[in-house]
């Protein structure tokens, strides 16, 4: 039994905000939080290029109405976050972001990005909390609560903050290498976790959770993990180390599950979605988020491009499966 998804379609996309300037293309990295009358979805965006063709990133949000999801009620005024400031490890870039809720606050937990000579960039995770529901954010410090380590040198990116059991874990990506091609340095990453009894102290797992299928230089991206039927699973993305902006190179969603978190059976001909024959998701769908609303069971995901033109949504038809 595999997990069988509807596409409703793209929901949003960015190039139709015509109002906000640091707010271009892409809505990348879609994460929810849910509210009374309805469900905000944070996702990271550029303005467009400078001279030099250097981009920036933010993350904003889009309100969807919560007993209709294709429909658009508020799009965020500003970037919940501003850049860091010069030198610090997210003065370019605050993408992607996870948010919890507490007792009495919003967590977010985001990829910051710096820029460097001798390859394109490296990123760090950062954190920061909301008191107005979410609207607007405040970094804890200047640094990030998990940076490089002797086995993770480099390229901490992708957070998504999860609690179980009154435990905290963090599944993001680590680098591993980078590649040189004849363009630039592409970096190989894999999925991680790390484990907190505060939120704030964290200790690595140190070791790759997800084993590689498609090569030994495989990328994987996005784990976004639920527990469901004596099981946690967790839908992911993957994609070849190069040629990755093609249809035949690019993301795909990956399933794998576990029943202590650590030991993971990877089975991505379980996950149920994959490509369209035609339009925005034609090529690759990547950086899937999954939600559960009102006792249905939602899928965000990015299409074409790495979500330049938007993210969609997929409803889970039918059961949960259980192993």
């Amino acid at each position: 039994m595999k997990f069988e998804w509807v596409k409703v379609g793209k929901i949003f996309d960015p190039t139709k905000v015509v109002d906000k300037p640091w707010l271009k293309e892409f809505a990348q990295a879609p994460s929810t939080l849910i509210f009374d009358d309805f469900v905000r979805v944070y996702f990271s965006c550029r303005p467009p290029a400078d001279d030099k063709g250097q981009y920036v990133s933010y993350t904003a949000f889009v309100d969807l109405k919560r007993d209709d999801l294709t429909s658009v009620v508020n799009v965020s005024a500003s970037p919940i976050l501003p850049l860091g400031g010069r030198g610090t490890f997210d003065e370019f870039g605050v993408y992607p972001t996870s948010v919890i809720r507490t007792d009495e606050k919003i967590m977010a937990f985001f990829g910051g990005w710096t820029r460097c000579e001798s390859v394109p960039f490296n990123v760090a995770i950062g954190c920061a909390q909301s008191f107005d529901g979410g609207v607007t954010f405040e970094r804890l410090g200047n640094g990030p609560i998990l940076s490089y380590s002797p086995n993770e040198p480099f390229i901490l990116s992708g957070p998504k903050i999860r609690r179980f059991n009154g435990r905290w874990q963090l599944f993001y990506i680590a680098g591993k290498k980078w590649i040189q091609t004849s363009f630039r340095p592409e970096p190989v990453y894999r999925i991680r976790m790390a484990t907190s009894d505060n939120g704030l102290d964290w200790v690595k797992h140190d070791q790759d959770l997800i084993p590689t299928r498609i090569e030994d230089d495989e990328c994987q991206a996005s784990p976004d993990v639920f527990f469901h039927g004596g099981s946690y699973h967790m839908f992911f993305c993957y994609r070849y180390s190069l040629n990755y902006k093609s249809k035949e190179g690019g993301y795909r969603i990956g399933y794998a599950y576990s029943k202590d978190l650590i030991s993971w059976i990877r089975r991505d001909d379980l996950a149920g979605i994959d490509v369209s024959t035609t339009g925005w998701d034609s090529e690759m769908v990547s950086y899937p988020h999954v939600f559960i609303l009102d006792g249905q069971i939602w899928m965000m995901y990015l299409g074409n491009d790495v979500g330049r033109y938007g993210f969609g949504l997929a409803r889970l038809s039918g059961n949960l499966p259980s192993w």
